[in-house]
């Protein structure tokens, strides 16, 4: 049982900070908590949310209230919670090299912990950084903060440069040199950067739903060039060059 000592913090249209103490254990950016969002057995399933930071014991995660569960937890109580975790694979932190970050909607949210390591063991970071819109961006003074360079993207150009991500990276690719390149997002988004990467690393966070978290269920299998892997122990963390895109939801 952990803590949460503050009411969740909305940060942008439908989106949410939470944080929660008392976390000993130590994580990795790329990593994700379980949570049991209701003291009753509706919502039954726990659900699964990508570490945004952890740091002096709390970990934070940005949450989209998309449906009951999450809306549940979006209005939540401070009290003690029931989460599992960290639980998965995470992301390599290499050292130094210059490294292109890719994010998608939700799928900013690893990505900034993530940022903050990558900063700390002396990378030179690209952050591109995708909304649909002004109105979905959340916490960008935190990113700017943690990066050497943060470019901005909105489907409908409200905010930074009208397009998508995936533009963006290729034209970045295109002029410049990468050491890495890692993302989290929409699979249409990953998919797509996996083929602009070239022969660039890249490392890539699944958004399968873990209904166990654990590896029991097996809900959560992907293909891969190894074969099929579960996507909440194996990963969610892969090669992007390994995954079976065409095998992948939309």
């Amino acid at each position: 049982m952990f803590t949460m000592k503050e009411k969740p913090l909305l940060v942008a249209k439908d989106h949410y900070l939470l944080k929660f103490e008392d976390f000993k254990e130590p994580s990795a950016p790329g990593q994700f908590i379980n949570i049991r969002v209701s003291e009753g057995s509706d919502p039954l399933l726990r659900r699964p949310f990508s570490l945004f930071d952890h740091e002096q014991g709390v970990i934070s995660c940005v949450i989209r209230a998309v449906g009951k569960g999450t809306e549940l937890l979006s209005q939540r109580e401070p009290g003690g919670i029931d989460i599992l975790g960290p639980l998965g694979k995470g992301f390599t932190i290499r050292k130094g090299g210059r490294v292109l970050i890719a994010g998608g909607g939700v799928g900013n949210a690893p990505l900034y912990y993530l940022a903050r390591k990558l900063a700390g063991s002396g990378c030179d970071i690209t952050f591109i950084y995708g909304a649909r819109s002004r109105e979905y961006i959340y916490l960008p003074e935190r990113y700017r903060e943690a990066v050497g360079r943060l470019v901005i993207t909105t489907d409908d150009g409200s905010e930074g440069t009208k397009g998508l991500v995936t533009d963006m990276a290729s034209d970045l690719i295109g002029r410049e040199r990468f050491d890495m390149i890692y993302t989290c997002g929409p699979a249409p988004m990953m998919k797509a950067l996996a083929g602009i990467a070239g022969s660039t690393p890249i490392e890539v966070s699944v958004e399968n739903y873990f209904g166990c978290g654990i590896g029991l269920c097996s809900g959560c299998t992907i293909e891969t060039a190894d074969g099929r892997k579960r996507a909440c122990v194996d990963g969610p963390v892969f090669d992007g060059a390994s995954i079976g895109w065409e095998t992948m939801p939309d």
